[in-house]
């Protein structure tokens, strides 16, 4: 298992250009890696609708890569939005699936994959070109730039360590809230450039 920060770290070094949608977990996770916070859309308390946002950017942007970065627990919330993305067939859409098997903002409960139901399985059947699953830093790593070298849509599985400290996930919502409303502005500016 990786620690949620080391992912998010290699995903940030291999981002290039890219537009980042992160939600949940991976919103508090992603606001503290990102080094461009310009290029974010944060849809931090939108349990389940990341991934559909990131696909309506997807196909407006089409010149860019968009990588959403969901939860298991959020992607569960609409698993719909994998035929809906697989339908659309954006090749520029990249759905990290940050895998603790555990709803951690909301306590810690099990997610109904947390008894061996494979997400990365899920997406392949829902017809994504292209699934991946990682659970070894030193395997994402090296397997980062052929998953953002593949045509999408693609879903990758990272399984991560559980986190689920209520204070100190209040603290950083609290903290990356500022940067929420300060990177529209940023984004405007950068997608008009």
């Amino acid at each position: 298992m990786m620690l949620m920060k080391d992912a998010l770290k290699v995903l940030d070094r291999h981002r290039e250009d890219a537009i980042v949608v992160p939600t949940m977990m991976g919103w508090l996770g992603w606001t503290e890696q990102s080094t461009n916070l310009s290029l974010d859309i944060h849809e931090g308390g939108v349990m389940g609708k990341a991934s559909s946002v990131g696909l309506g950017i997807a196909m407006a942007c089409t010149d860019r890569k968009v990588i959403v970065i969901d939860g298991d627990g959020s992607l569960l919330m609409n698993l719909g939005a994998l035929i809906t993305i697989s339908n659309k067939s954006p090749n520029n859409f990249y759905h990290f699936v940050l895998d603790n098997e555990i709803y951690a903002v909301t306590g810690g409960q099990p997610t109904p994959n947390s008894t061996g139901r494979s997400i990365r399985l899920m997406g392949s059947k829902a017809g994504y070109t292209r699934t991946f699953e990682f659970d070894q830093l030193e395997a994402f790593d090296a397997g980062i730039a052929d998953v953002l070298d593949s045509v999408g849509p693609v879903l990758v599985n990272l399984k991560i360590c559980q986190e689920s400290n209520a204070e100190e996930i209040i603290n950083r919502l609290q903290r990356n809230l500022k940067g929420m409303t300060e990177s529209i502005p940023l984004l405007r500016k950068a997608l008009n450039s």
